[in-house]
Parts: structure tokens; sequence; C-alpha cells
């Protein structure tokens, strides 16, 4: 079940903390990186506590693997496979991107995480653009029955288990149409990610369509990404999931070139304060000090693949 990490085990002084210390400057060989990168996860993994299963990859070498195998609740980390599966349906021409969805008062989740609770204008409508961008920026919970309209549960499962994600699936329920996030394994989350950017899974067009929305300004910012620059956080496509006392997180850090050059997936549980869902909780407060120092780890080494992602253009409007 993971592994529980005590709070407070890494203190000042200590053998871990001086060799954290010795390479806070940014490493410039990938081993290099890959330790630094595993001695700022520990460090703030054990203040933070509670129970962790992660996997993080430096320029295709491991850093970190803590219990990547177990099968975890993915809450709405998972939203980014079923994200996959409907752009799936879209590059083989079954959908488009400006193809509408219905928008009854009926189909709106009472409560939860989003925008469309709070329209109070049904019925509408949203172009599966529309779903996408909410549904991986804040996280909209609606979206998450927007989509099943259009790919339904069990086809969600089928896609995902011929993309070779067998772990990673969304859990069914009476109307086809609707589901659980289900549930996954840090290390498929982390190898689905991978695959996205290395082209395998999507068109290009589809690839760098989700990764301008994952990297976007609106994207989360709570965790990896609180404590960086607007420049810095577009180099960083994140998705956060959270319930109950489950607080997850993952996603992949591009280098200056914009290749990916660092991939993490990180699922926590058991921390102190469940009740909070804001950046003070634990884990969220982890993930803040691990993201710079992470993004500064590899800050001189080259990131894996043959292709480059250009960081979205953030352009600010006073109105007009």
């Amino acid at each position: 079940m993971g592994t529980a990490i005590a709070a407070g085990s890494v203190l000042a002084g200590s053998p871990a903390y001086a060799q954290e210390a010795d390479i806070e400057a940014s490493p410039a060989t990938p081993d290099r990186a890959r330790q630094k990168v595993q001695r700022v996860y520990d460090t703030a993994a054990a203040e933070a506590g509670g129970v962790w299963n992660s996997y993080i990859s430096v320029a295709d070498g491991v850093a970190v693997d803590v219990a990547s195998d177990e099968v975890v609740e993915a809450y709405s980390v998972n939203k980014v496979a079923v994200a996959v599966t409907l752009m799936d349906k879209i590059d083989r021409g079954l959908l488009t991107l400006d193809q509408q969805v219905q928008v009854p008062e009926s189909i709106v989740v009472p409560g939860g995480d989003g925008i469309i609770i709070l329209d109070k204008a049904y019925p509408s409508a949203f172009t599966l653009g529309h779903v996408l961008s909410l549904f991986l920026t804040v996280s909209d919970d609606t979206c998450v029955r927007l989509a099943g309209l259009v790919v339904p549960a069990a086809e969600i499962n089928q896609i995902l288990v011929a993309k070779g994600f067998p772990k990673t699936q969304v859990t069914p329920v009476a109307n086809p149409n609707r589901y659980f996030l289900g549930q996954t394994t840090p290390r498929e989350t982390h190898d689905l990610l991978k695959a996205l950017v290395a082209g395998t899974l999507l068109s290009p067009a589809s690839t760098d369509y989700l990764l301008s929305i994952l990297r976007s300004q609106v994207a989360f910012t709570d965790g990896i990404r609180r404590e960086m620059s607007s420049i810095d956080r577009a180099r960083i496509a994140t998705k956060a999931g959270w319930l109950n006392d489950g607080r997850n997180e993952a996603g992949i850090m591009f280098d200056a070139a914009g290749k990916p050059v660092l991939i993490y997936s990180m699922f926590a549980h058991g921390q102190p304060n469940p009740e909070d869902f804001g950046a003070t909780h634990p884990v969220r407060q982890a993930a803040a000090k691990m993201g710079p120092k992470f993004l500064r780890a590899v800050d001189k080494i080259a990131g894996a693949g043959t292709r480059t992602f250009r960081a979205p253009t953030y352009q600010q409007y006073n109105g007009g």
C-alpha cells in the first residue's frame, strides 16, 4: 500500500538534507538531475507525511519509483486519459471539436468543481472544444457527463486498453454514458503522458491541442506550479485530482527548447486536514516545494524525443 512517510523525517543537518543542499545548483548531467529530483521529492514527501505512490522520470531515466505499480484512485487525473479517448475519436473522424453537446439542467452535477454549475442558464449547448478546455483546466465535473455523451464508459475503457493502459480505467455505472473516474497506477499515468509527448497516442494536432490546455495559465496552479512565474508555468503541463483524503498530480515539464524532460505522477493520501482542498493542504505544499526545484534540476539538460512543443502564448488584455 504505497510508502508511508513520517512527517519531519528529513531534518536540517541530516545526511539527506546535506546531500540535497550539495546538489541545489542546476545539475549539468541527467544522472545528477535525477539525484536532485529524488532528494527534493523525498524531503518534501516526508514533510507532508501520509502514503505516497509515485513515478518520476528525468530525460527517460527513472528518478523516483515509489510503489508505482499499485492500483490507486485516480480522481480527476484520469480526466487526461478520458480526454485522450475523445481526441482519439476526433483523429478517426468520428467527432469534431466544434460538435455541440446539449447541457440540460438535469445533466449538471449539483456541486463539485467547475463553472457550469455557476451558469444558472439551462438548457445551453457547449462544443466539445469547450468541454475539453473546462475538463482539463478548472476540472469541471459536469464535463465528465458531457464527455460521456460522445465517449461512453465502456468505449473509454476499450480505447485505453487498446492503447496499452489496462489499469487506467473509469468505473461504469448503470447509465452507459456516465462513470466514476476510476483507477490507475502511477507508472501507467506516467507512461500515458510519455506516450502523449512521444506522439504514439494521438495525431500531432490533437497532441498539441491537449498540451496547450494543460500548459495554459488557467490550468491547475495550487500544486507543482504554485510558486512559479507565468513563464515557468508555461513550461509545465499538469493535471490534479482530489477527493476525500486523496491528493494527486501528474504532468510534464519541458526544457527551454520545448522538449519533454521530466514527467511526474504522484498520488498521495492519509495526510492531515483532509477537509482542506486548497493550497494549504500538506500535499499541495509539498508539490509547491517540489515544482521550482524540479524545474531548476533540469535546466541544464536536454529533453528526450524528436518533437519540440512551443509554450502557449500568454497575452494580457484589458477589454477592447
